[in-house]
């Protein structure tokens, strides 16, 4: 059976259980706590020497992260139900739709930290940070935590990241939408997989007023099919500040 280490509010986590939903497939469960720093320890490092989650461990003992590489991976290994275009173009396209929404992470943090992880953060001493920072591969993690531990995000900050979300992604995806289904094309993809986590924070907290339907129509009408579907039930996308599990 498939093992996948992950958090239930981690967003990369919440793509490949959405992911694995679709295709029906089980998998153990192994919660790793990102307060208690679990994903840095030198034990997780040796599986996933980039120190983030999720994790999947496939039958034969192999590892496999970043959640773009493990959907891709699911969908070649368990092709029903398709997941991806099935024409290279399409496939493209899919892919530059989820390193776009990649690349809107940071802006995510600015929310998401500010729950669980700020108020642990917070109480650590100069001397724990610093031991804690030490163990974090990434220099962008490091000024995440940094910011989250001692310098929390700014009401502007907040109101700016808020700005990025709505133009890089509700925006562009109304755009899209308006010549396709849905982001890839005429078929549900990896694409809106990896578009899922970021869409359910802007609807619940971050921006709600802009995911009315007046002002996105086109996303609102995918949102509801989106929620519809039974995966989105089965991959746990429940609300961010009251979800059991940390990530």
């Amino acid at each position: 059976m498939l093992t996948l280490y992950h958090g239930w509010r981690s967003s990369a986590s919440r793509r490949v259980r959405l992911c694995l939903a679709e295709k029906g497939l089980a998998f153990e469960s192994r919660i790793i706590d990102l307060t208690r720093m679990e994903h840095h320890s030198p034990a997780y490092l040796k599986l996933n020497p980039n120190g983030v989650i999720p994790l999947l461990i496939l039958d034969d003992g192999r590892s496999l992260y970043e959640s773009g590489t493990i959907c891709e991976w699911l969908d070649e290994t368990y092709p029903e139900p398709p997941l991806r275009p099935a024409d290279p173009y399409g496939r493209a396209v899919m892919r530059n739709w989820i390193r776009h929404v990649d690349g809107l992470i940071g802006n995510l943090i600015v929310f998401n930290w500010a729950h669980s992880m700020a108020k642990v953060a917070q109480q650590w001493s100069d001397a724990e940070l610093a031991e804690k920072l030490a163990r974090v591969p990434s220099r962008e993690r490091r000024e995440a935590w940094l910011r989250t531990a001692r310098r929390p995000y700014t009401d502007d900050e907040r109101v700016e990241a808020r700005g990025r979300l709505v133009s890089g992604l509700l925006d562009r995806m109304e755009e899209t939408l308006q010549q396709t289904p849905w982001l890839a094309g005429d078929r549900y993809s990896l694409a809106d997989i990896g578009a899922v986590p970021f869409v359910k924070r802007l609807d619940e907290e971050i921006a709600p007023d802009e995911m009315a339907s007046a002002r996105h129509p086109r996303v609102a009408a995918w949102w509801t099919s989106i929620q519809a579907r039974p995966a989105f039930a089965v991959a746990r996308i429940e609300p961010f500040t009251t979800q059991a599990g940390q990530g």
